[in-house]
């Protein structure tokens, strides 16, 4: 999976050096540039969830939104770590559980160029679950999320979508060790303009993940991470 998304990368910056004409979709859901419409809506579905937001533009720089998630796998991104004693630690796993989520994006610069056109953002997004997990167990968790989207305009019809997330996840659950994740996460991703109310989009997170597993028997775990989403955003629902 790291090599196809390493090939979209490349793919991408060819299509950026070529292009004459950079626009993109006017409404980004996964990366950095402002919103155009004042209400945009999004689903998705990936790994670990599936997921709706509803973006809202705010005042200035500002865009806010609210989402909800069914998590169905580790909350912050899937690690293949968090081991103690050799055995998996399994609360981390969700069976099922409900994920709700406030965002906060700051705009913080847009760059044109001849051939490009860059933003820079700065996102903000808290949330909490409450769930099940794979031992059968009550598990509550609370996340921080923090990023960095960077977007390069590389079509008049595509938009690249990189930067920094770090989803900092604690979570509490019964009888099982608590612990904290911490994801190390480059995304990599696109948003199409697909038409005039409609903007797929496509994104892949990876990179380190380390754990923190905390009581009697602490430890320190640090292995590979990645979180995985594909969906659409829609907007003018009816004329509105």
């Amino acid at each position: 999976m790291r090599r196809e998304a390493m090939g979209v990368f490349v793919f991408v910056l060819a299509l950026a050096m070529a292009s004459p004409a950079l626009a993109g979709p006017d409404n980004s859901t996964i990366g950095a540039k402002k919103l155009e419409e004042d209400m945009v809506h999004s689903l998705g579905v990936g790994y670990p969830s599936l997921f709706y937001e509803w973006w809202n533009k705010g005042p200035g720089r500002l865009d806010w939104g609210l989402s909800g998630e069914l998590v169905y796998g580790d909350w912050a991104a899937f690690t293949t770590g968090e081991r103690a004693f050799g055995v998996r630690i399994r609360g981390r796993l969700i069976r099922i559980g409900f994920g709700a989520s406030g965002m906060l994006r700051f705009h913080l610069a847009t760059k044109q160029r001849p051939k490009v056109t860059n933003d820079t953002a700065i996102i903000f997004k808290p949330g909490i679950l409450v769930a099940g997990n794979t031992q059968d167990t009550f598990t509550f968790a609370i996340k921080t999320e923090v990023g960095v989207p960077f977007t390069v305009d590389v079509h008049d019809r595509i938009t690249f979508v990189t930067g920094g997330y770090i989803p900092l996840t604690a979570y509490i659950n019964n009888d099982i060790p608590n612990g904290v994740t911490l994801p190390l996460l480059i995304r990599l991703g696109l948003e199409i303009d697909a038409g005039e109310k409609v903007a797929p989009w496509f994104y892949f997170d990876l990179g380190p993940g380390i754990n923190f597993i905390t009581g009697a028997n602490s430890f320190t775990d640090t292995d590979f991470a990645f979180r995985i989403g594909a969906g659409t955003a829609f907007w003018s629902i009816m004329g509105k």
